[in-house]
């Protein structure tokens, strides 16, 4: 008898922990060979060292491992990491010294391992049409090439107001995204634009365009509270043109106070990972969804458990950008610097 009690408590322990494990998010593919995107790499910084290159790479989108045994992959670089692939096949990364820094710099490698200075830019903040109470700031530039125009986009966040002791979030709040257009990162439009025609405060703004459509994903920088409950949430925009008209943006599809946000299609490119960063480097999210306008869900991560974490990060990464690699670079990249299994 009290065997058969032992053979029934293994069985029900069996069954529950069988069915406590959640469902795997959408867009994996079966048999890998046939995956459309095969490799990811996350450009990133990390908490001890901020505005600083690290390397992780994925080949499923969602567990990350560190390259380079977690260290520094290029001591040459300094700000919030953002790479493209440009008008010449060749990789392009964009960055500043600090938020005060007047010039945007550029580095350019053939083979994401080996970087060197292309150019750089110092864009005349008070010239913009419309915005010339811009205070000398240039946070986070990032670069997108646009394939039909074949031109970069160089978008940047830039604030007109101080914050005060009162009130230290206005000066997030004023925060607006600027941007100049370029042929070749070496020569660039006319005064920087007003990206949006919305007055609201954004930052860390990138562009991807999906089918017909160019996407904005934008962090709100409005302080949330009851009468502003998107405040620090990630957010999405639309319009059929590079430079806009942009819709207003649409509900959150994030929680509040997320930031950094990265967009990645899955490997069997039906579905899209929205990842966004909960600061001050606390932990990830995941939102997923099959298309741009949603609905959008969160995946379970970060909490330690193997049961509940669907996705995972090395320790103490900090926000940069994803873009999807070849197979052939991603054995390059690891071949090179080596990959760092997870604890």
């Amino acid at each position: 008898m009290k065997l058969f009690f032992a053979f029934q408590a293994v069985l029900f322990l069996s069954f529950s922990v069988s069915f406590s494990q959640q469902p795997d998010p959408p867009g994996q593919s079966k048999d890998t060979a046939l995956a459309i995107n095969k490799a990811y790499l996350f450009a990133h910084m990390v908490h001890s060292d901020y505005g600083r290159l690290y390397y992780s790479v994925s080949t499923d989108g969602l567990q990350w491992q560190a390259l380079n045994d977690g260290k520094r992959v290029f001591d040459g670089y300094k700000g919030h990491p953002d790479i493209c692939k440009g008008h010449d096949g060749r990789y392009y990364i964009a960055g500043n010294q600090s938020d005060e820094s007047p010039v945007i710099n550029f580095w350019v490698s053939d083979d994401l391992i080996r970087w060197a200075k292309y150019s750089e830019f110092t864009p005349d903040l008070k010239s913009t049409p419309g915005y010339s109470h811009a205070l000398q700031r240039i946070g986070a530039p990032k670069i997108y090439f646009d394939i039909p125009s074949g031109q970069y986009m160089l978008t940047w966040h830039t604030p007109h107001l101080e914050g005060t002791a009162d009130d230290p979030e206005r000066y997030w709040a004023s925060q607006r995204t600027l941007y100049v257009l370029s042929k070749d990162l070496k020569s660039f439009s006319g005064p920087p634009q007003r990206l949006f025609s919305w007055d609201m405060g954004t930052i860390d703004v990138f562009i991807r365009k999906i089918e017909d459509n160019y996407y904005a994903i934008i962090k709100d920088e409005t302080y949330p509270t009851l009468y502003w409950v998107t405040g620090k949430t990630i957010r999405i925009s639309k319009s059929p043109a590079l430079t806009g008209p942009w819709s207003e943006p649409s509900a959150p599809v994030s929680p509040n106070f997320r930031e950094a946000p990265m967009l990645i299609p899955s490997p069997d490119n039906k579905i899209w990972y929205l990842y966004y960063e909960q600061y001050p480097g606390v932990s990830y999210g995941l939102s997923i969804a099959d298309n741009m306008a949603g609905p959008w869900y969160q995946a379970s991560g970060y909490t330690f458990f193997a049961d509940w974490d669907k996705y995972s990060f090395p320790p103490r990464a900090r926000h940069g950008c994803m873009i999807t690699i070849s197979k052939d670079e991603y054995q390059r990249l690891v071949g090179h610097f080596g990959i760092k299994k997870q604890d």
